[in-house]
């Protein structure tokens, strides 16, 4: 799968990890049922006066069957339809474009309750089929070779907000009610909107809605140390991609900012003791970068950074931008790179960027905004 880049310049700046930065520009948050745990919504319907039950019919309803409308609910009462009705606000993320690209790649473009947007991503056949999908509107890390964040960091997404893209998607593929591959690799750095990450990841795995297991779920991070090790005691927990990018701190400082808040030897220390169950591995997700990241040197420094993590490396030659100051390396250097690493032992993949012409590949997902950035600018000259 495609991990997606993030990157972020002001208006808005907060600590990493923090809940919201408070020059972050906060949403009003609508009762709306999408946002609930199951257990979480039997307890609200429970408080109109109708049983646990009922609770458990919703939730089916709006996960497993994908309903709208609480009065196509035809086995709940006329009355109790009427009460979820004025109680809730029910605000999925609408379809407002969608863009097909020549290798079968789906992005939509959805529009949120208080008309904010992001993106999110249909790959097919990877093997699986397989939803990227966004944690917040814009993104905070900075890192320098990632087109997204250059609309600024707006807002984080509530956890309805996230699960519901995959709801969306789902429904606008007909997968409904069919296995499919969920990557939080879209807008937005899913750790720095931790508890709605989590709580998002539990609503998909419940097995009375959409019933996606976390191994069928990867978050992919650039490296929120503390974060990470809350991750670790999680009891329901997705596969763990880590953005990593570079072999040295210098390096990594260069180009993943963040780095100068939790060094490479701290992130590298998180992943030696996150827990791994038996046939699963960290994924590293490393974007080559032209005369930067991809030499010999780099990757024999690399097999020796992750040993002994039960890793595997995601190579992924840049996309470029007009606005990123990077270059991809010729395709005999990512070659040689990924032969260095497969020859001292690295499980390794080299992907093939999907949806470059529609601007869905790695780093290239940007929405506007009502206030315009550079970034927003730079991309329509694309």
């Amino acid at each position: 799968m495609i991990p997606w880049c993030r990157v972020v310049f002001p208006p808005a700046r907060g600590r990493p990890g923090s809940d919201l930065a408070k020059s972050v520009e906060k949403k009003p948050v609508p009762l709306d049922p999408l946002d609930f745990e199951r257990s979480e919504l039997e307890r609200e319907v429970t408080a109109l006066g109708a049983k646990a039950f009922h609770g458990r019919q919703v939730f089916r309803w709006l996960w497993r069957n994908g309903t709208s409308d609480f009065e196509t609910m035809t086995n709940l009462g006329r009355d109790l339809r009427a009460r979820l009705a004025a109680h809730f606000s029910l605000e999925a993320p609408r379809v407002e474009s969608r863009q097909t690209s020549v290798d079968g790649t789906a992005k939509f473009l959805l529009r949120l309750a208080d008309g904010r947007h992001v993106e999110s991503v249909y790959i097919p056949d990877t093997p699986a089929q397989t939803f990227c999908v966004s944690t917040q509107v814009g993104c905070a890390m900075a890192c320098a070779f990632c087109l997204t964040g250059k609309m600024g960091l707006v807002r984080h997404l509530t956890a309805g907000e996230i699960a519901a893209q995959v709801r969306t998607l789902a429904l606008e593929t007909g997968l409904i009610g069919s296995p499919f591959n969920v990557v939080l690799m879209g807008m937005g750095e899913p750790l720095h909107n931790y508890d709605a990450t989590m709580k998002a990841v539990r609503i998909l795995a419940d097995d009375q809605g959409l019933g996606v297991h976390p191994q069928r779920v990867t978050l992919s991070t650039v490296g929120l140390v503390p974060a990470i090790e809350r991750l670790a005691t999680e009891p329901i927990m997705p596969n763990l991609a880590i953005s990593l990018h570079a072999t040295t701190e210098e390096q990594r400082a260069r180009i993943v900012p963040i780095t100068r808040k939790y060094s490479l030897a701290d992130l590298i220390d998180a992943c030696r003791r996150f827990p791994v169950a038996k046939r699963r591995r960290i994924t590293f997700e490393y974007v080559l970068l032209d005369g930067v990241n991809d030499t010999p040197a780099d990757a024999r420094r690399l097999v020796a950074l992750l040993n002994p993590i039960r890793a595997k490396v995601n190579l992924l030659p840049l996309n470029e931008a007009p606005a990123i100051a990077f270059k991809r390396p010729p395709d005999e250097r990512v070659n040689a790179f990924a032969r260095i690493l497969a020859e001292r032992g690295l499980r390794v993949s080299v992907r093939r960027s999907r949806g470059r012409d529609i601007r869905a590949a790695c780093g290239q997902l940007l929405v506007e905004s009502e206030a315009r950035s550079s970034g927003q600018a730079l991309a329509d000259r694309m």
